[in-house]
């Protein structure tokens, strides 16, 4: 993780120093008479911002854990990093009824609102079956 915020700490400053290039470049353009191009400026800078962000929210993670990461070793080997990531359904149709319901509501935003409807009361039920998966049938608690 130390290589993943050090990482994103330099793009910050990379996207910073590029707004400030791109200002300085566009301000002494023959073409723009000294006027800032303001939507390139504010997109670095925003990068710059998220960047940095995402910097900071790794950092303060890798701090709060009290150790190193086995990806943060040189000794460490492919056991190491072997814990239980979660539980995951590899039968489970729901999450392809959901991307379908998704699918169908982002459709009708361009299509018509009917379509998008379909899809959020496809999204509902595919949310409630994926949720209620185990508490009913075979696999019944």
């Amino acid at each position: 993780m130390k290589a993943n915020y050090v990482l994103f700490w330099v793009v910050a400053v990379f996207c910073y120093i590029a707004a400030a290039v791109y200002t300085y470049w566009a301000v002494i353009d023959e073409y723009s008479v000294g006027t800032v191009e303001w939507v390139g400026t504010v997109g670095l800078v925003l990068c710059g911002v998220l960047a940095s962000l995402i910097a900071f929210y790794v950092q303060r993670v890798y701090k709060a854990q009290g150790g190193e990461l086995p990806e943060d070793r040189l000794d460490a080997s492919i056991d190491d990093g072997e814990a239980e990531q979660g539980f995951f359904s590899p039968w489970s149709w729901w999450p392809v009824m959901l991307a379908a319901g998704a699918a169908l509501a982002f459709l009708g935003l361009a299509v018509g609102v009917w379509i998008a409807a379909i899809g959020g009361a496809v999204v509902l039920v595919s949310l409630v079956g994926w949720v209620y998966e185990y508490h009913r049938g075979y696999f019944g608690h």
